[in-house]
């Protein structure tokens, strides 16, 4: 198990490092954008009235990522949402080393294909500086959650934060790692 490395790490060595250095030009291989980390994030508004779906929520979040999942709380108060600050309404993960390229792998070869009527990741969803934001509406297209005792469909939000300048260095390392974006018509 010592010498295990994630297919996704090996790959990004022998084939996406020397693709990017081609594409951009880069003169050294440490200007070549990296992947950093990803941070799964699940809001559970209904966590106001019942705590134990925020129990739930962060047990499926621990099993979809593999890592235990840290419970948020809520920065403001509003009040047409019963909300009070420091609520727990949510949990996340952050995600780095081979556990983030192991989810990774899983989320595009497994997840990704089970989204419904599925086209294709937007391409807009990058933020200016590098990181690809990404929603899924239900957290049953992961195949560690058992659909027979899931209580609520939650969505989540996943992030990918890279070290890339730009959204188009980023977006290039994102499709050499096989995301699949919509296709340009």
């Amino acid at each position: 198990m010592k010498n295990y490395t994630p297919r996704l790490k090996e790959q990004f060595s022998s084939d996406i490092m020397p693709a990017m250095m081609k594409r951009f030009g880069y003169k050294n291989p440490m200007q070549i954008p990296r992947l950093q980390k990803i941070c799964v994030n699940m809001g559970v508004g209904d966590a106001i009235a019942d705590p134990k779906l925020l129990e739930r929520a962060a047990e499926e979040l621990a099993m979809i990522t593999g890592q235990k999942a840290e419970i948020t709380a809520a920065k403001k108060s509003i009040s047409n949402f019963k909300l009070r600050e420091g609520m727990k309404i949510g949990c996340r993960v952050t995600l780095r080393g081979d556990l983030m390229y192991e989810f990774l792998e899983r989320f595009i070869n497994l997840a990704v294909p089970r989204i419904r009527d599925f086209r294709g990741l937007p391409d807009k969803s990058f933020d200016g500086r590098g990181n690809y934001s990404v929603g899924a509406r239900e957290q049953i297209i992961f195949p560690e959650i058992n659909v027979d005792k899931v209580d609520h469909i939650r969505g989540l939000n996943i992030t990918f934060v890279t070290s890339a300048s730009s959204d188009e260095e980023a977006f290039e390392l994102l499709k050499n790692f096989g995301m699949p974006f919509k296709k340009k018509d």
